[in-house]
Formats: structure tokens, sequence, C-alpha cells
């Protein structure tokens, strides 16, 4: 709901350039990964850097969807970027991977904030029959902030120097900022209701045990050690906890309730199993190019290029056919795409050709470029006003827990799997450790240095580290095939048309 004093055409510009700026710095760090990797060391330690902004978006975005319903969204929103600023700043003052991740946390503060009060407050200032075409920009523009930031994020690497991928935030920032300050005019009457501390609480307690339990697990100590099953008693009880406060307490931050409306259901758990499945290429597809084909970081952004062309192409043709078709028919489409294009990537292999590469990225783009604009519509079809900021972040917040899951589990596999690899080619762990410093194989500079036979067996560890990992990332898509399926075929109905048709009778 907006006053007649709202600049629509700026309030739009301001909440693109928010979503811009938060999504845009996952695959702007993606690419610059193995550059700030051999600068500040700790391979082992690279899940972090994504898990820790992911774990905070996602503890945070149902905790912000919640406020905003309560107390309004311009005051979150503007909340959620100064923090991520804040947080762009303390990134590039980094000395290590620990801090770096310690710093990505607090950028998720405010990202957790972004995006889905951006999606809310274009849902309260548009009527349907405009929503499909805008929430198409909006994932238009999440896919073109993916191919944006790997491309800014190898260059800015190569030619200024890694900590300004987090500087660079600051113009976004401080324009979206001014923006909607100046021209969203809010007029939503806000209840004082209480919030609910306890489920934040055990929420983001329960996420952050389950989140070290599977990182150190099998890595630092062993899987029966005292510390790691003491992670996994901390997550299950919190959990636990979560739930019965979230079962009593009069304003959750999660309802429960929601997921007796069966569209939000399904769409909400399809988007935690395509968020899942899609880290896995934002993340290792860099990596893929760097380590094996041996280019430069500009070189990985570039090949992101493709997946995030068929992001931007799949989230606006999404919108427009939201209001022709059913929810479930679109996201049919969509998830036949998406599996594809995982299953073509589970076939990497050192001589894989980039022109192929490329058609595998465009295909599996396409596919989950869907999910960016119809799953959001579809979770708050059925919703009011009131419950639009709850609903669009619980579906985030899913997404978010299946990115956040997906970095940590498919990290382990991957972790392992070239582990194995490694040991296998060199015969040893002795010679694995002193040939297998994978982040020397991930700058051209130091490629130059490794024996080329030596090389030749790192990438191909590498190489089918990766591949294998795919192939693991075909479970969750799979999974959001079967939900699709369960989705009812809901679809939006333009109710404006009712009059006009009368007087045409007339």
């Amino acid at each position: 709901m907006h006053s007649k004093e709202s600049n629509l055409k700026l309030v739009v510009v301001g909440l693109l350039l928010g979503i811009l700026m938060s999504a845009m710095d996952n695959t702007i760090v993606a690419s610059a990964m193995g550059t700030i990797v051999s600068d500040l060391g700790g391979l082992d330690k690279i899940v972090w850097v994504t898990s820790a902004y992911m774990v905070m978006v996602m503890a945070g975005t149902p905790i912000f969807g919640k406020l905003s319903d309560m107390y309004g969204r311009k005051r979150f929103f503007i909340f959620g970027l100064i923090v991520f600023l804040i947080g762009s700043a303390l990134c590039g003052t980094a000395q290590s991977i620990t801090q770096l991740s310690i710093y990505r946390a607090i950028q998720g503060v405010g990202g957790g904030a972004l995006m889905p009060i951006a999606f809310t407050i274009a849902f309260d200032i548009f009527p349907a029959e405009k929503r499909g075409k805008l929430i198409g920009l909006f994932g238009a523009v999440f896919g073109i902030s993916s191919v944006l930031g790997p491309l800014l994020g190898a260059y800015i690497t190569e030619y200024v120097g890694w900590q300004w991928v987090f500087y660079i935030n600051f113009p976004i920032g401080i324009v979206a900022f001014i923006l909607i300050a100046i021209s969203y005019k809010e007029s939503i009457e806000h209840s004082k209701q209480r919030i609910d501390w306890g489920g934040a609480f055990t929420l983001v307690a329960s996420v952050i045990c389950l989140m070290f339990a599977l990182e150190l697990g099998g890595n630092q100590y062993a899987w029966d050690s005292t510390v790691i099953l003491g992670l996994f008693a901390g997550f299950a009880i919190f959990l636990l906890a979560f739930i019965f406060i979230e079962r009593i307490v009069a304003e959750p931050i999660i309802s429960f309730a929601m997921f007796r409306e069966r569209l939000f259901a399904t769409s909400s758990v399809t988007s935690l199993f395509y968020g899942s499945a899609f880290i896995v290429a934002t993340i290792y597809i860099p990596i893929f190019v760097q380590g094996v084909f041996g280019g430069s970081a500009t070189n990985s952004g570039l090949i992101l290029m493709p997946m995030m062309i068929g992001t931007v192409i799949g989230s606006q043709t999404g919108g427009l056919l939201t209001t022709k078709t059913s929810f479930r028919n679109i996201m049919l489409l969509s998830v036949v795409c998406f599996l594809a294009g995982v299953y073509s990537l589970s076939t990497l292999t050192p001589d894989t050709s980039r022109l192929l590469l490329n058609a595998f990225m465009l295909l599996t783009g396409f596919g989950v470029g869907f999910s960016f604009s119809v799953l959001n519509m579809a979770s708050i079809h059925n919703f009011g006003m009131r419950q639009r900021g709850s609903a669009t972040s619980t579906s985030t917040f899913m997404r978010s827990l299946g990115m956040t899951l997906g970095i940590t589990i498919f990290g382990i596999i991957q972790r392992n799997s070239f582990t194995s690899s490694l040991s296998n080619a060199f015969g040893g762990s002795a010679q694995a450790a002193s040939f297998g410093d994978t982040r020397a194989a991930l700058t051209p500079e130091a490629r130059a240095k490794i024996p080329a036979p030596v090389l030749e067996k790192i990438s191909s560890a590498l190489s089918s580290s990766i591949a294998h990992t795919f192939m693991w990332a075909l479970v969750p898509a799979v999974l959001g095939l079967v939900f699709v399926l369960l989705m009812p075929k809901d679809r939006i109905t333009l109710p404006a048309k009712a009059p006009q048709a009368a007087d045409a009778k007339r």
C-alpha cells in the first residue's frame, strides 16, 4: 500500500538497485574467490565465505519479513541497505579468510532484509495485472546482476584488487538509499505486536549448530567426537524449541499455518531444492574454469555469462506467462530444463569444450530463471496485504536454506572427492600434500611453476570432483520436480477486466 505522494518509477528503480546489489554480491565474490584464496589462503575454509553470508541472510529473512508486516517496509529496507554497506566496507579490509567470513556474516544481516522486502513493496504498490511483468523485471535484474557480477568481479580482481568487489556496493547502495528514502511514502497502518525473539534466537542457533557440525565433521573433528555430536544435539534441541515456540506465540516468525495453503507450501519447498542445486553451479563453475581450464579470473567471470543470460530470459518469460497459464505449468517447463542442465554439468571433464560448457550453462540458467519470478508470485498468491511480508520472506528463507545447506553439503562432497582423487593420482597422501595445494592451481602465475604432469593430475582430480558434485546435485533437482508436480493449478486472475466486459455488453 502506498500514498499518492510516492513516485512509483523512482521507487522501482531504488528497489531494483537494492536487488542488483544484494544479488550481485554472490556472483561478484564467486568470480574473485580463486584470487582471494590465493591471496589470503585457507582453501579449506572457502565455503564459509559464502555460507556465512547465506546463514545470516537465511536467519534474517523471516525476521525482517515479519517486522516489515508489523512496522512497515521502508524502515527495514533502509536498515538492510545500511548494514549491507557497513559489511561491505569491513570485507574490503579483511586480512584472512576467517575475518572475511565474519564480515560477510554482517553483510548477510543486511542482505536478509533487502530481497524479500523489495518484492513485498512491489506487490504492495502494483495491482495484480501489472505484477507479472514487474516481478519478471525483478527476476531479470537478479539475472543481469549475475551476469554483471562475474564480469565486474573478474575485471576488478585482475586490474584493481579483490577488495573493490566489496567497495563497488557503495555507489549502488547510496543511490538506492536516496531513492527509497525520498520517493517511497508508505501509508500502511502499523499495529503494535510482540516480536518473536525466542523464535529468532532458536532459529539462528539451530542453523549455526548444523552448519558447524557439517563443516567441521570429518575434517577438523571426527564425526563421532564430542564436539560434533554436541553440535548435532544443539541443532536438534534448538530446532525442537523453535517449532514449539512458533506453535504457541501469537505472532510467529514463520507461521506454520501458511503451509496449510498448498500452493504456498509446494512453491516454498521447490524454492529450497532449486536453491541447493543452483548454488553449486555459481560456486564451482568459476573454480572449474580457473583450476581446470587454467583461465584467469576474467575467464571464469566470462564463462558464467551464458548461465546468467539464460536466467534473465527464463525469469522474464516466467513473469510474462503467469497471466496466461498456471504456476504449475510454467514450473514444469522450468524444472525439465533445470534437470537437463544440472545433469549435463555432471558430465564435465578437462576435455569438455568451452562451447559445450556454455550450452550447459545457458540451459541451467534458463531452467532456474523461472523460479526467481514464478515461485515468488506463487508463494503470496493466496495471501492478503498483512501477510505478504511473511509469505515472501518465508519463501525466500526456504531458498536461502537450500543454498546454505547446498554450499555446506556439496562443499563436503567436493572436498572429499577431490582429496580422494588426489591421493589416488599421487599414490599416497605425502605426495598429494606436496603437490596438492589447490589454490596454487587457481592462478595462472602459480600454475606456470607446477610441472606439467603434476598439474595435469591436479586438474583432473579437481574436474572429477566437481563433476561428481554436480551428479549429487541432481538429488535436490529431482525433488524439485516432485514438488512442482504436487503444485495445484492456481493461476493469476485479472478481476480488473470484469467491469470492462460488463460495459462492453451494455
